[in-house]
């Protein structure tokens, strides 16, 4: 029975077995041998080993490995040999071959385990060629970059990685990024981001790092990172590739300091012209005193706008909720005074402007208001609500008051009693559209659709 069961082991193996006898003469072989090698029973029983075929066994090393293994009573493991078989064309072949004895014998044969290993090491070449491509490609980017396992561990490294951050590859390959240099890459918003890149397929753009490099000093990079996987291959490694951006934020910061410092020029010179006006007012006959004033509040509403761009840290950019509020302010101070009974509120979203629509924006929402203040509120009290808010697309000012309004018989008199030419003229250079209100004796309501107001995304200019 166990003769019977050893058999079909034998038969059930996928690998080609046969068995020698001490003279390495072939006494059985399985199926798998012969499906392999195209051979029959005939042909094989009974051979020497080395004569099989056309002799493609008689290999000198497998010679030496089988003659030594009886009397040395050693075994032969993965044993690797790469020929011409006349059947079945170029292979690389796997061979393990162990002693076997029988119950009272002092010698005994072998048998041998031969495995077709050459769809595998064909693969195993193609890799390697492919990898020497992939490295060649790398090798000629510019930009330093890596390959990184799912543990970001360096799997490859470009030869400008390399050389910028003085490492050699050998240091580099096997090391966690976190480890590499004074581990300025130990960042926890990174290390939070790139731990998405592969479970979640969510690229990095442009994260920005900012540190002392041995070596190289202050430098600025931008990181940016993709998950990359080979089809019919279930693995996948992340490629982050580093952009050295420092002399390019030295440029922005350079322009922006600039901006800055003009713009503050710009105000005290316009908060001098204000000053001027005020004590052209003091002095003027009170028919003038209100067009002092409104003249005083246009200008005011201009400074505050090079006000806000002196002290950004965008670069010129500034934002509709911080504008709104500047503009109020002044008009409070301009036109109203401290014992007003008429208040200026602001109700608006934290929208970036493009700033060279600020100016005609300010005039604009300065114009506004000064014709509510103006004609709203004869006993003196009231408030006017500045709005700008996001409309999908869109952006839309709102003025509000809670004053007379404007009766039907004074409708078609708005833009001489209120100002509408200023109001229309600004929106026109704005490219904004007026939008028709109700009227009534509930209060007015002034709404203007901006459509181009906001700051182009990703692009930050300066108010010159």
């Amino acid at each position: 029975m166990s003769i019977v069961i050893a058999s079909e082991i034998v038969e059930t193996v996928p690998s080609a077995l046969i068995i020698l006898d001490r003279a390495l003469n072939i006494t059985s072989a399985n199926r798998a041998f012969y499906q392999i090698f195209r051979t029959s029973p005939a042909e094989t029983v009974g051979c020497n080993i080395f004569e099989l075929g056309n002799r493609q066994w008689d290999i000198p090393a497998l010679r030496t490995l089988l003659e030594r293994v009886i009397p040395e009573k050693n075994a032969v493991e993965r044993f690797e040999m790469e020929h011409n078989f006349p059947n079945i064309g170029r292979r690389t072949m796997l061979v393990n071959a162990r002693k076997i004895l029988r119950p009272g014998e002092l010698d005994g044969g072998i048998v041998l385990a031969i495995e077709d290993v050459s769809i595998e090491r064909a693969a195993q070449a193609e890799s390697e060629r492919a990898w020497q491509l992939t490295q060649s490609i790398v090798d000629t980017i510019r930009d330093p970059l890596v390959v990184l396992e799912h543990d970001m561990t360096i799997v490859m490294a470009s030869r400008a990685f390399l050389t910028i951050f003085g490492i050699t590859e050998a240091a580099a390959r096997g090391r966690h990024l976190s480890e590499l240099g004074q581990h300025q890459w130990d960042v926890p918003a990174l290390r939070f981001l790139m731990e998405k890149v592969l479970p979640e397929n969510k690229p990095i753009e442009s994260f920005e790092i900012e540190d002392d490099f041995s070596g190289l000093g202050r430098r600025v990079f931008n990181l940016n990172a993709r998950k990359i996987s080979q089809p019919g291959n279930h693995v996948h490694r992340m490629l982050l590739v580093f952009e050295d951006i420092t002399d390019r934020k030295q440029r922005e910061r350079d322009a922006e300091m600039l901006t800055n410092e003009i713009s503050h020029r710009i105000k005290n010179n316009l908060q001098i012209i204000v000053g001027l006006i005020g004590f052209e007012a003091k002095t003027a006959a009170e028919t003038g005193t209100q067009g002092y004033k409104a003249m005083q509040a246009r200008i005011s509403a201009i400074a505050e706008l090079y006000d806000l761009i002196s002290h950004s840290k965008r670069g010129g950019t500034i934002t509709a909720d911080t504008y709104l509020k500047g503009i109020a302010k002044t008009m409070s101070a301009t036109l109203l005074g401290s014992e007003s009974g008429i208040a200026i509120d602001v109700d608006a979203e934290p929208i970036d402007i493009d700033p060279n629509r600020a100016v005609p924006l300010g005039l604009l929402i300065n114009e506004l208001a000064t014709n509510a203040i103006k004609h709203a509120f004869p006993g003196g009290r009231g408030r006017v609500v500045l709005s700008l808010k996001q409309d999908g697309v869109d952006i839309v000012l709102t003025v509000t008051d809670n004053g007379i309004g404007i009766r039907d018989q004074d409708a078609a008199k708005l833009p001489e009693r209120r100002g509408f030419n200023y109001v229309t003229i600004f929106a026109r250079q704005l490219g904004g559209t007026i939008i028709p209100q109700p009227v009534g004796d509930k209060g007015t309501t002034v709404k203007v659709l901006l459509p181009h107001l906001a700051a182009p995304t990703g692009i930050v200019r300066s108010a010159a």
